[in-house]
């Protein structure tokens, strides 16, 4: 997750901060893009690490760009700040005019600046409406209009394939219902409650009953899941020789489309032994870094409960 500027005071370290500037090999300078920007945290150890480094940041939030841009502007035409989707960096790079790169790197899920606005409404500890867009300022739908146009099936398999919420279709159900009443679900709070009557909140439980649905509703508003694979892809492709890509993940669906493509990034074919030809696309153009994901140590976990699900995978472009 991106650093995050508790209140108006210091940014916090960003996640698995050592790790990434080190399979990136920063200190060698060059040119980086930064996929999800956030407040900047890896950017500005990437900048750090080498007078000869440059940086381009990407975010889908004009938030964070604002504070971005002000948190880098020391490193003047060093770092450029860009407002898009990262699945747009081969754009994005060639507008800028850039040739090589020398490393990509990408932060996967929300943001904490985007976490701890309430009134963003990715959170159920505050009351706001249920918006969940990363981009705020765009015209796609919010969380709270997914959930009155879609199906009850619809909402349901939401639920389960991207909150892994084995009694989806109850709450689908109960959404519906409400639905039907003419009380659609628009508030944070409003949705926290249901589920949790819906499911039945109990004492010995480690997580809020909500926290699956409003994972689940959050990726499907934003499309989290959606072409990810292809920008992995994208980004080894970018890569001169020798460069890095790095991705963390917070979900296993997202981890699990980041492995797969690594591997097939490295000639692992997935076709099968009985597959008379390959036809996954395997091709063998990096070297993976992480046999297994990286993940924080038990210090960076106690201070910062976020990072526990983090999981770091790297590679080298060939």
């Amino acid at each position: 997750m991106a650093a995050l500027m508790g209140g108006m005071g210091a940014p916090h370290r960003p996640v698995l901060l050592r790790e990434t500037i080190e399979l990136l090999k920063a200190h060698r300078g060059g040119l980086f893009v930064d996929g999800t920007l956030g407040f900047g945290g890896h950017s500005e150890a990437i900048l750090e690490a080498s007078p000869a480094a440059r940086v381009i940041g990407i975010d889908r939030d004009r938030e964070a760009l604002k504070l971005a841009r002000e948190r880098l502007k020391r490193f003047g035409h060093q770092f450029l700040a860009v407002h898009a989707n990262f699945r747009d960096v081969a754009r994005i790079v060639e507008e800028a005019n850039e040739r090589e790169v020398n490393g990509v790197l990408v932060d996967l899920g929300v943001s904490s600046l985007q976490f701890d606005t309430g009134r963003r409404g990715f959170s159920f500890r505050q009351d706001a409406p249920l918006d969940m867009r990363m981009d705020a300022s765009g015209d796609e739908e919010t969380a709270a209009e997914l959930l009155e146009r879609l199906s009850e099936e619809e909402i349901a398999r939401i639920i389960f394939e991207y909150g892994e919420e084995r009694r989806s279709r109850r709450i689908a159900r109960w959404i519906v219902e409400r639905r039907e009443r003419g009380e659609p679900v628009r508030t944070t709070k409003e949705l926290a409650d249901l589920v949790a009557r819906a499911l039945g909140s109990r004492k010995i439980d480690k997580i809020h009953p909500a926290t699956r649905t409003f994972q689940a509703l959050r990726i499907a508003t934003n499309h989290e899941l959606e072409g990810l694979g292809k920008f992995v892809e994208t980004a080894v492709d970018l890569l001169q020789p020798d460069g890095r890509f790095v991705a963390i993940s917070f979900h296993s669906l997202e981890d699990r489309i980041v492995k797969q493509t690594l591997r097939k990034l490295s000639g692992q074919c997935e076709c099968g032994p009985r597959a008379p030809v390959c036809s996954c696309g395997a091709r063998r153009v990096v070297e993976i870094l992480t046999r297994r994901p990286v993940v924080p140590g038990d210090e960076e976990v106690a201070e910062n409960p976020r990072a526990r699900s983090a999981k770091l995978r790297a590679c080298r472009k060939l």
